[in-house]
């Protein structure tokens, strides 16, 4: 039972801490976020000559298992490594030998060694700031506890008949390594951090995210891709050369300036390299592994000398590749009217040496005039169709298709329903020509027509979208089709030409008229994501967002002048006044750009990211503002057309249980070296250990009657066990799971289980672990308790009558309240839910107003109807479908506003406003003058046009670190005044006792010497008046007083006996 006693003010004083504890810990978060943009992390590959050495880089060529890790192994003779029991599980069966030690010596018996394999790469893990440099920035990082966490993704391959379906990472922790470079200090001049490239059967693309512990500065996330190229051999020299030509050294600008873009074709998700075509008059690709991060130039070695025939014309004769298909292990490539083909070595994927030799010519017999590609594989296999010219005109080579008088503009294949839908041009000799959209089921061998493409482009009147029902007028431009795009995701069909169509059935069609039928599309460009890039004959890039019917435009713009004069200023590398685009692609939901610049009289290709956020929102503000007079001056408005300031996921379950993610970690061996510095060995190890909890993922077939369930569990359990052995084979701590044996060696100690992890610990603790590392058995697991982060899964998996429930939190921009008994907001925004396939699924939602925060809250439940689909093995001939989350009247208008999205800092460091120190405690008021001009950036004229803008600014932030220096001087001051508050408090009853009894004292004293001087002073006053002789004795005096005392006691009781009783 507590004391008596008010508490509120200790609950004050926790208050006020809690309180100071967030302001001091503001600056910092100031601080990463100034740093959110400023640095990045920087992956290369290296194999284990190249350890160590500045500047290696090596490809991904190699994907065969190394065995010299095995002799880093044979050294480590006291730790919790055990190949005879990986010996056992591989067997099916323990096998043991002996190792017989004399008691005293040291060492427990150990069981006999077997061979550790490992991967051939490493990666290498630096990071890098803007203006700084990068060896420092490393030894900081370092210093400061930072450590690289890499998260390597594999993608599951194709042939689900022969590998298993299965989402699997492994999330590492990167190990410091110092350079091998001559060094003159005494710790470390060089150094990086590496982690084991893991390879997976089966999987030939890997993606590589790479975060940071914590620790140290502040580095965003990044993602790589790292891929297989399998078209690439070792020499005997090992050296590397393609197999499928020669590499060219010399980009000549008569390759891309002013030749037109093409698109990127390949199989999503499962290419690990691109090829592009397109080079004018070269049977040369350009061929990447990294999706154009690098990049090769390829002269092909092919027999291009087929000119034409009578059955299949070909006016004129080119060595240009115009068509370039990549799919998961095979190269597609068209030039003039031949198909070649040409299969990559992946020993991974085949087990074998598949690789072919040399290009394949495919269909010798026909005439192609078009490739067309498949973008998803489907029922283990990948796709590509060849539509034909000449004599067989009407063709498409998938399974044959043909149809009289007819010619297949286009093609695309809905895996799904096995069926392909196929552009049609109809050649009628009563009639004009028109186009068809003709349906075609592979199973059944039954062809429809779907629609009837109009002869002419109707007339919007206007409108953003029309509903094209046959009733509408039309203009006089012709309808030219020339493609279709389909996504599978969201049964979103697009046609193309010189307008654009798009219907979710392939039957009912909506014309998007902010599409100018002025223009011609070349290509589009989908993400599968809900996001579609247009590119055009004359290379403009327009865009379209999923939900809406709003085309925009990209390039040329307002918004992309704005934001290439933003860049020239900062002087980005990126841009130049000459460039020409090569093509336009998606990846990680980012658009890009792969553009050939012209520089100061040099050629150079870049990928550079096309930020759409930004171009819309700069379009958005130049295109919506209002100039308002205040006063004699005018001021610049501009209006937020977002119905909603805030939008946050909220209530997210954990994912693995719907994404079917299966997650393993590892950490690299602790090892004995006062710096942290790994050696070429303790590599080895982290190797060898990451190649077999792989492995054992890999042979684990999830019995149930496990006891655990969890590969790693055999791997581990001997070792975990608590359990220590006597002599004779007494167990103490526990039945052992395997009988125990005789032992071979009489007078020793006889474990035939290792011993606990504890004494590993031991070792390690006191610098005895053999060859100086030391493995935490608890560092190689299995994560199952993953959280949900911030943002949907890419992918869900609902299974038969399951859901997926979460919430959307909506804070409006503009709150109209009713009044009245109730006193409901009424919000303008809503919250739309747009499904792909309802008959399959089922969506849900409930709004709860939160009136007080001016806020919606939105609960969505995503459910299976139970009827929709067969039962199948699981990751087999699984139905694609999507959701779309939509706030009505967002789209177009709200920017997603992140650390990486649109924001502007303002007055950095170097320049003339940074760190303005105010002279009072009222905000200053700053005018400025800002001089534009076009010297050094417009070189088209010799003029120097200067434009005078004059700012007003209200105020200017201090720099973080006089911020953060004022920060911490308030904060000392006010930690102070807390304290002597808190003492006060504490001492304040002590303190007001001292007082009191010092007064009593001081009272006391003072009434005692008044007494005393008052006796003093009667005295004195008797023996002046007595009249008595200065001869008496001092007998006679004190008679006199004895008597006078006597006579005032008896006038005393007198005025008693008087005085009335009352």
């Amino acid at each position: 039972m507590s004391p008596a006693g008010p508490a509120w003010p200790r609950l004050r004083v926790l208050q006020t801490l809690w309180a100071l504890l967030v302001v001091l810990l503001a600056p910092w978060r100031l601080w990463a976020i100034k740093n959110t943009q400023e640095c990045t992390w920087q992956v290369v590959l290296n194999n284990f000559e190249t350890v160590g050495k500045k500047d290696a880089s090596d490809r991904f060529v190699d994907q065969e298992p190394l065995y010299t890790v095995d002799k880093v192994f044979s050294q480590l003779v006291d730790a919790p490594i055990d190949p005879d029991e990986v010996r056992g599980l591989v067997s099916g069966k323990r096998e043991r030998s002996w190792t017989c030690t004399p008691l005293g010596s040291g060492h427990l018996p150990t069981l006999s060694l077997q061979t550790y394999l490992g991967f051939p790469y490493y990666l290498k893990i630096n990071y890098s700031c803007k203006g700084e440099s990068s060896e420092a920035l490393v030894r900081k990082g370092h210093l400061t506890g930072l450590k690289p966490v890499v998260l390597v993704t594999f993608q599951s391959p194709v042939n689900f008949h022969r590998w298993k379906i299965e989402q699997l990472q492994i999330q590492m922790e990167a190990a410091p390594f110092r350079s091998r470079e001559r060094c003159n200090a005494e710790e470390v001049c060089l150094m990086s951090w590496y982690t084991p490239m893991p390879i997976k059967n089966g999987s030939v693309v890997m993606r590589v995210d790479v975060s940071s512990n914590g620790l140290g500065p502040f580095i965003p996330n990044k993602r790589f891709q790292v891929n297989i190229n399998g078209f690439l051999e070792r020499q005997r020299d090992n050296t590397l050369q393609f197999t499928v030509g020669n590499e060219l050294f010399n980009l000549i600008p008569r390759y891309f300036v002013n030749v037109p873009s093409r698109p990127l074709w390949y199989t999503v998700d499962q290419a690990p390299v691109f090829i592009l075509g397109g080079i004018p008059e070269e049977k040369a690709i350009l061929l990447t592994d990294t999706n154009f991060k690098d990049f090769f130039l390829v002269e092909l070695s092919i027999d291009s000398c087929w000119v034409g025939s009578f059955y299949c014309p070909q006016t004129s004769f080119t060595a240009t590749i115009y068509d370039a298909i990549a799919t998961e292990s095979t190269l597609f490539i068209r030039q003039n009217q031949l198909i070649y083909y040409f299969t990559g070595t992946y020993t991974t994927l085949h087990e074998s040496n598949r690789g072919s030799g040399r290009w394949v010519r495919v269909l010798a017999n026909e005439c192609i005039k078009k490739l067309c590609p498949v973008h998803f594989h489907s029922n283990g296999s990948e796709y590509v169709m060849a539509l034909t010219t000449g004599k067989h005109e009407g063709y498409v080579h998938f399974g044959t298709i043909t149809v009289v008088n007819c010619s297949i503009t286009w093609a695309v294949f809905i895996a799904g329903d096995y069926n392909l839908l196929l552009l049609v041009e109809i050649e009628d000799p009563s009639t004009r020509k028109y186009f068809q959209v003709v349906s075609y089921d592979l199973v059944s061998d039954y062809l429809v027509v779907l629609y009837t493409i109009p002869e002419f482009i109707p007339d919007a009147r206007g409108l953003e979208f029309l509903m094209v029902l046959g009733t509408e007028s039309y203009t006089n431009f012709p309808m030219v089709p020339k493609g279709m795009s389909y996504n599978p995701y969201n049964n979103l069909l697009f046609i193309w030409g010189n307008f654009l169509l798009q219907s979710y059935n392939s039957k009912n069609f909506i014309y998007l008229a902010d599409f100018p039928k002025e223009l011609s599309i070349k290509y589009l460009v989908n993400s599968f994501y809900g996001d579609t890039a247009i590119v055009t004959e004359t290379e403009e890039i327009w865009y379209l967002l999923e939900g809406s019917y709003q085309v925009y435009k990209l390039f040329p713009s307002k918004g992309w002048e704005v934001h290439v004069s933003l860049q020239v200023m900062q002087q980005s590398s990126l841009y130049a006044p000459n460039e020409t685009m090569v093509t336009l692609f998606y990846e990680d939901h980012g658009l890009y750009q792969l553009v050939y610049l012209i520089d100061n009289q040099q050629g150079r290709l870049v990928k550079r990211l096309v930020p759409v956020e930004q171009l819309l929102m700069y379009q958005q503000i130049s295109n919506d503002y209002l100039l308002e007079r205040q006063g004699s001056h005018l001021t610049l408005s501009f209006t937020n057309f977002c119905p909603f300031t805030v939008m946050r996921l909220r209530d997210l379950p954990n994912p693995q249980i719907y994404t079917r993610q299966e997650r393993y970690r590892a950490q690299p061996p602790r090892v004995l070296e006062p710096g942290g510095f790994h050696s070429d060995n303790s590599l080895a190890v982290y190797q060898g250990l990451v190649y077999y909890l792989l492995w054992l993922h890999s042979k684990y077939d999830k019995p149930y009657a496990d006891p655990v369930h969890d590969p790693t569990w055999r791997w581990w359990k001997n070792k975990k066990q608590d359990q220590v052995r006597g002599e004779g084979g007494e167990s103490v701590g526990g039945p052992s799971p395997d009988p125990p044996s005789p032992s071979p060696c009489p007078g020793t100690v006889f474990a035939p289980h290792p011993v606990p992890q504890d004494y590993y610990f031991y070792l390690a603790s006191n610098w005895r672990s053999a060859g100086s590392v030391h493995v935490d058995m608890a560092s190689y697991e299995k994560i199952y308790d993953l959280k949900a982060e911030n943002e949907l899964p890419e992918r869900i998996f609902l299974d038969k009558g399951t859901s997926y429930r979460f919430s959307v939190f909506l804070t409006a921009r503009e709150p109209e309240p009713l009044h009245g008994p109730s006193f409901q907001l009424q919000s303008k925004v809503g919250l739309a839910v747009v499904l792909a396939d309802p008959e399959c699924i089922e969506a849900v939602v409930k709004e709860e107003v939160l009136v007080n925060r001016n806020s919606v809250l939105f609960w969505v439940t995503l459910s299976d109807k139970r009827f929709c689909f067969d039962q199948g093995i699981s990751g087999h001939h699984l139905m694609k479908t999507s959701m779309l989350l939509k706030v009505v009247g967002s789209s177009g208008h709200c920017f997603q506003n992140t650390n990486q999205g649109p924001r502007m800092w303002l007055c950095m460091e170097n320049s003339p406003c940074h760190d303005t120190i105010p002279h009072s405690i009222f905000a200053s008021e700053f005018f400025f003058k800002v001089l534009v001009s076009n010297r050094g950036v417009d070189k088209s004229t010799y003029c120097d046009y200067q434009l005078t803008f004059q700012l007003h600014i209200h105020g200017l932030p201090l720099s973080a670190r006089r911020a953060f220096l004022i920060l911490m001087v308030s904060a000392s001051l006010f930690v102070g005044l807390v304290i002597l508050y808190v003492i006060s408090c504490l001492l304040s009853p002590y303190v007001v006792k001292v007082c009191n009894v010092l007064c009593w004292k001081i009272n006391n004293i003072i009434a005692w010497e008044s007494y005393i001087y008052s006796i003093a002073s009667d005295t004195g006053a008797f023996s002046n008046t007595s009249g008595i002789k200065s001869g008496e004795s001092s007998g006679g005096i004190s008679r006199v007083v004895s008597k006078v005392a006597g006579e005032n006691r008896t006038d005393t009781k007198e005025t008693l006996r008087k005085k009335p009783i009352s």
